[in-house]
């Protein structure tokens, strides 16, 4: 079976495919966040995070913009909170994305 598609519509097929892969997966995002932060934070849409001094992810936004976070992953984020040491990982491009996706997704509106 021949697929055959118009170059025109090809341009449009791979910008929306690279503009979804900048914009990052959500559900992603919510699993990293789970695994790797959620021991810590509360990192959905309600509760209270299980260390009383790390801040529920849904009013990160309140507390500084969402955008200095993504840098700070990048580089690899390096604080602990009162009594705890945050652990160290490191994230792919794509998995900042994803994290930052769903960051944006889940924050309180003032």
């Amino acid at each position: 079976m021949l697929i055959r598609i118009s170059i025109p519509a090809l341009v449009i097929l791979v910008s929306l495919t690279a503009q979804t892969q900048a914009a990052g997966n959500q559900h992603g995002g919510a699993v990293l966040a789970q695994r790797n932060c959620g021991p810590c934070h509360a990192t959905g849409l309600k509760g209270v995070s299980p260390n009383p001094k790390s801040p529920p992810f849904r009013t990160l936004g309140t507390r500084y913009p969402l955008r200095d976070l993504e840098e700070s992953l990048a580089e690899g984020i390096m604080v602990g909170h009162e009594g705890l040491e945050m652990p160290v990982f490191e994230l792919r491009p794509s998995q900042i994305a994803d994290l930052m996706a769903y960051l944006a997704s889940i924050q309180r509106k003032k």
